[in-house]
């Protein structure tokens, strides 16, 4: 028995964790498996329409775009602004000091998002997605220290740490784990890459511990909430219901509210991801596609007015098959993460989901040939890193935040920009 284990995670180990043949549908399928175990909340919820056509959709789509884009060993072109090589680090390093003094005016406002929930779903829209700017640079310069550095001690290892380790706190007092999650996952995979391998065995302890880190920062972020302020309202809609309707609503809130809140938060997310996917295409049956309202809504901050975030109009769309049920899948105040493949969905359907997992496809296969083109010390490698981490944690999130849009392009770009001739392999 014991050989036979070993066998199996020796197997497991020759395995590349973080390659664009593993990393985004292991993620993908994790998460998706993970949300089965729903204590009672798909019964809560009426969740009747199956999300697993779509997945297998996303998931086949995403290995052929990989598989063709690796046999062809296409890279991105330089966009004939090579010249602009040497200028790159100057505008990385300009990025980080607008961030900075974003940053810096936030707190010193006293915007701190991890006090409540309120303050944190209204912080100064500018200040924030400027801010926001500062992680993502310093992200960026320590990752090439890392990889440029080919002396590299303990000590210095320790350093580099610690500085990863404080940009993140400084984002934990807005109350944001994506920054979080984003800065420390590019940091494993420059880690695996240049200075030890992490075995999946490893990978796999380390993403469970990961895993539940998160999920409970989730669960007492919610259970701090001054539950006095309208903001953070938990009443329920105000319906009536047939007598019945009623008893078998109780019922079923009574066996969810036997498992006790904290494990419920474990896999709280995943469960919440596939209720609203499932949802989502519930509603098109329904309603029809939005043909494009979704991801026109990304841009659609930057016009003056009031706008309707993308993320708040998912809100309505899931809330408006439950309300009159007597319940709300997210609260009105509130945005929903829709996944990935449910932005894809909502807008398009299977047509559009397909594309979409093709254009991630596309995307990290073109950036895994320009690392094996141009070594692993290269900027290549963190452009690599980097988008492969936001494209895995959109699988969740979904992709509708104009700055990680537009981080994503300068990544691309400057990555295009810096490419070299030199040959290695991986």
């Amino acid at each position: 028995m014991k050989t036979t284990i070993k066998q199996m995670a020796e197997r497991m180990n020759r395995i590349d964790t973080f390659s664009p043949y593993f990393f985004l549908p292991f993620i993908l399928m994790l998460y998706f498996f993970v949300s089965l175990f729903d204590f009672h909340r798909f019964e809560l919820f009426n969740v009747t329409v199956s999300i697993w056509p779509a997945v297998f959709v996303a998931l086949a789509s995403y290995y052929v775009t990989v598989y063709f884009v690796d046999k062809k060993g296409w890279t991105f072109p330089t966009f004939g602004l090579s010249f602009l090589r040497g200028y790159t680090m100057w505008a990385i390093y300009l990025l980080g000091l607008i961030g900075l003094v974003a940053y810096i005016s936030m707190i010193a406002g006293g915007e701190v998002g991890i006090t409540d929930e309120s303050i944190r779903r209204n912080l100064d829209p500018k200040l924030n997605f400027l801010s926001q700017l500062l992680w993502f640079s310093t992200m960026l310069i320590i990752s090439l220290k890392i990889i440029q550095d080919e002396n590299m001690s303990k000590g210095k290892l320790l350093m580099y740490g610690a500085l990863y380790g404080g940009l993140m706190f400084l984002y934990l007092l807005m109350g944001y784990r994506t920054p979080i999650i984003v800065m420390l996952f590019t940091g494993l995979i420059i880690f695996h890459y240049v200075v030890k391998e992490i075995k999946l065995t490893w990978f796999l302890t380390t993403l469970l511990i990961i895993g539940i880190f998160f999920s409970l920062f989730g669960f007492f972020r919610v259970i701090s909430e001054d539950t006095s302020l309208d903001f953070n309202s938990r009443e329920q809609p105000d319906v009536e219901l047939t007598k019945e309707k009623e008893k078998e609503l109780i019922t079923v809130e009574q066996k969810v509210n036997s498992v006790p809140k904290w494990i419920r938060s474990l896999n709280g997310e995943a469960v919440t991801g596939h209720i609203v996917l499932s949802k989502i295409i519930e509603y098109t049956q329904e309603e029809g596609y939005l043909n494009g309202e979704i991801h026109a809504g990304i841009f659609a901050t930057l016009l003056p007015g009031e706008q309707t975030s993308p993320r708040m109009k998912v809100t309505e769309v899931v809330n408006s098959l439950s309300v009159e049920e007597g319940k709300y899948i997210t609260r009105p105040t509130r945005t929903t993460t829709p996944t990935y493949i449910g932005q894809l969905f909502l807008d398009g359907g299977y047509l559009l989901v397909a594309l979409g997992f093709a254009f991630y496809g596309f995307i990290i296969a073109l950036l895994y040939n320009q690392v094996k083109n141009a070594g692993i010390r290269s900027y290549q490698s963190v452009a690599f890193a980097f988008v492969l981490t936001i494209f895995t944690v959109t699988m969740h999130t979904g992709l509708l935040d104009l700055i990680f849009v537009l981080m994503i392009g300068f990544v691309i770009l400057t990555a295009s920009i810096n490419q070299a001739p030199k040959k290695k392999t991986l």
